[in-house]
């Protein structure tokens, strides 16, 4: 396997998280996800209002740091967004409609500098995890409870108006891969139900783009926390289908409190389930990992949540008291992720600086790795790190994949997609064991949504039109059926509902 995925996540750009953008939560103490600080800064217009969140995409990431991508060997790069960028409903407080024409401008420069592009759905309607970079902390409302299957309505919609973008010719080769949830918590939701939801969406996406090599993404599903092996054997014969794992030491059972030899060894034990995915279900991808084997960092666990480190934290919130050594420790700790885990994404590229001006999670950024020297300045160096570690380790997967997993003969609808009927029979936490079939749903009849494409002109000022946008004008998207009372689609669940008339 020569085509390898040496990628970095562009994490807290169109999804806010404390992590990656602390100031921001910072100048507002009560925020803890998008929601909460979306609120706050509407009732602070004399502050700049929502205005600071566009203001946020204008400036954290800057075609600079695509360059600097690029130019650190990488070679992909893993892009999270929020489903408010494409429209948000009544009672969303986040900024519609205007994150779409920045997402843009980060693909435009990813196509300049030969960068391909994984397009994640981070944040969907309801939450598919209830964690801060989920839209609403607390929330989990997605394929769960009585709003349940109406926000994964939404979801499917969503989905369908980001493939029909991305798969027309002039972006399908910018972004070849489209994770279609990002870290969903199966335990809670279910896995039969994830399953039934990943096969639909799948059908969609090839309904629109047909199948095999070159027509649309590549699909991504996250393992949504299950074991690394309970997806083995799950659609099978699905065209080009990819599984996300995300792979962090500092929540691990094992986290060190110090780099050490045994903590590189850890790291480089992280391929063998890798390979064994590769063997049993296919294309494998880590979408997330970092250096970081403690939870030290300003709001690395939210809002108002402490480490779990006894020691002290703040020599590891400040990486200007790190010497040499230490540095050379943590860059064969990135090595040796980087050799184990074959494919992934780095999160995050960037952590912004706090209030301090400092960034005060540096294990979480690529970028300030990269300039002080515990990131390798070519990730195709760290090959063979592991064996370098534990020379007795053999690969158990081959190398190569089977022509269905890429496109190639054989590539349809998954073999067990019947297994998994869109909708699920039941949704958990409905309060009564009501059948999916009775739970409140939208209808669709709203106006078709079609994403903008960019706009240029010549040197007269006239319109150059180089891409017609998404062309889903003939589909309607979901809406509130007019007259009709629905519980509050983000908390939802076990309460009371009546049939939608």
């Amino acid at each position: 396997m020569t085509n390898r995925i040496h990628g970095v996540n562009l994490g807290g750009l169109f999804v806010l998280d404390p992590l990656a953008s602390p100031s921001l939560f910072q100048r507002y103490p009560q925020a803890v996800d998008e929601w909460s600080l979306s609120i706050a800064m509407s009732n602070d217009p004399a502050g700049g209002g929502l205005g600071q969140i566009e203001e946020h995409y204008k400036t954290f990431i800057t075609e600079k740091d695509i360059a600097q991508i690029a130019g650190a060997g990488l070679t992909w790069v893993r892009l999270p967004i929020g489903f408010w960028a494409i429209e948000a409903f009544p009672g969303e407080p986040f900024l519609a409609k205007t994150g779409w024409n920045y997402i843009i401008r980060v693909l435009q420069w990813c196509r300049k500098y030969g960068l391909r592009v994984n397009l994640v759905l981070q944040a969907v309607p309801g939450s598919q995890n209830g964690f801060n970079y989920g839209g609403k902390l607390g929330s989990l409302n997605f394929l769960n409870g009585v709003m349940g299957m109406a926000n994964a309505q939404r979801t499917l919609y969503y989905i369908r108006v980001l493939t029909e973008f991305i798969s027309q010719p002039e972006w399908v080769n910018v972004v070849p891969m489209f994770s279609i949830l990002n870290e969903p918590l199966a335990l809670s939701i279910g896995s039969d139900q994830l399953r039934s939801f990943y096969v639909e969406a799948h059908r969609i996406i090839r309904e629109i783009t047909g199948f095999g090599k070159g027509k649309g993404p590549f699909v991504g599903i996250d393992r949504g926390y299950d074991s690394s092996s309970v997806f083995n054997g799950f659609m099978n014969g699905a065209d080009r289908v990819i599984i996300e794992s995300h792979i962090y030491l500092a929540f691990s059972p094992v986290a060190m409190n110090s780099v050490s030899a045994g903590t590189v060894e850890q790291a480089c034990g992280l391929g063998r389930p890798m390979d064994e995915s590769r063997s049993d279900f296919g294309i494998t991808v880590a979408g997330g990992f970092s250096p970081a084997f403690l939870n030290c960092g300003l709001f690395v666990n939210g809002v108002g949540y402490n480490s779990t480190y006894e020691g002290d934290c703040s020599f590891w919130e400040n990486s200007k008291n790190w010497g040499l050594s230490l540095k050379g420790s943590l860059s064969q700790l990135v090595s040796a992720q980087m050799d184990a885990l074959g494919d992934y994404f780095f999160y995050t590229w960037k952590i912004g600086p706090s209030t301090k001006g400092q960034v005060e999670a540096p294990l979480w950024s690529y970028q300030l790795g990269l300039q002080e020297g515990w990131i390798p300045d070519d990730p195709r160096k760290a090959l063979g790190a592991c064996k370098a570690v534990n020379g007795s380790y053999t690969p158990t997967w081959d190398g190569t994949y089977a022509p269905w997993m890429t496109g190639g003969e054989g590539a349809f609808v998954a073999t067990d997609a019947a297994k998994y009927p869109w909708p699920p029979a039941t949704i958990r936490n409905t309060g009564t064991g009501s059948p999916t079939v009775v739970l409140p749903t939208y209808t669709a009849t709203g106006s078709p949504i079609t994403l903008p494409a960019p706009t240029f002109t010549d040197t007269k000022g006239k319109a150059i039109v180089i891409s017609h946008g998404s062309p889903l004008g003939r589909v309607p998207a979901p809406t509130l059926v007019a007259g009709c009372s629905y519980p509050d689609a983000w908390d939802a669940l076990n309460v009371p509902f009546t049939q939608v008339c």
